[in-house]
């Protein structure tokens, strides 16, 4: 058995402001150093073999707070930009909330959850799947089946992807995950690699609010 462990960052400046993010590399704010440190905890139990990490400094500042917690400075992790946030174009930057007020609740979940609504100049979460997957086959799948326990930290869109996959999720069942900022999914896998469990750890009350 090998454990496949996902946290997503730390909540952001960005999230704080209610910005949609995307591709923007900001940092943690305070509290998100926290949950990190948080999220350390929940895995104090495991030991990571293998680190994959997308290329943001949110999700790198998340991994050394966990490597600190963990006491583990030995670990270098690998960077990808597969596990890149989603990219949401036109909309980056702007508050999401009063995007809201101006297109209407019905436009603006589809910009924000549904599976394959184009955005001017960004992702869907389709094209998110779509990069995020073959990179888990091609360099995560065979870690596991090696026996190695590993870790990813990315974000909420990519992680939300990577689930779908996982859990075998259909395109509206994904629009409705949420994965909040801080948490730790925990799966449990065999010696193919197919998914046996699953644990939520450090959960975060506050997750539909970014």
């Amino acid at each position: 058995m090998a454990y496949l462990i996902l946290v997503r960052h730390g909540v952001s400046e960005w999230n704080k402001l209610g910005k949609w993010t995307g591709q923007t590399d900001v940092s943690l704010a305070e509290e998100g150093f926290e949950e990190a440190r948080r999220a350390g905890d929940a895995i104090k139990d495991i030991k990571i073999d293998s680190v994959h990490v997308s290329t943001l400094k949110r999700a790198h500042e998340t991994f050394q707070e966990i490597k600190t917690v963990l006491g583990r400075g030995d670990i270098e992790p690998k960077r990808h930009a597969a596990l890149n946030e989603r990219s949401y174009g036109v909309h980056t930057g702007k508050n999401k909330w009063e995007v809201k007020k101006e297109i209407g609740d019905e436009e603006f979940q589809k910009i924000r959850r549904s599976w394959d609504h184009p955005v001017q100049g960004g992702e869907t979460m389709k094209d998110v799947y779509n990069r995020i997957v073959p990179y888990y086959t091609d360099h995560i799948l065979p870690e596991l089946v090696a026996g190695k326990n590993v870790l990813v930290v990315a974000h909420g869109n990519s992680l939300r992807a990577l689930v779908k996959y996982l859990e075998n999720m259909s395109n509206e069942g994904v629009s409705t995950l949420e994965f909040g900022t801080g948490e730790v999914f925990c799966y449990e896998t065999d010696d193919k690699g197919n998914i046996t469990g699953k644990t939520i750890r450090a959960a975060n009350a506050e997750k539909l609010k970014v």
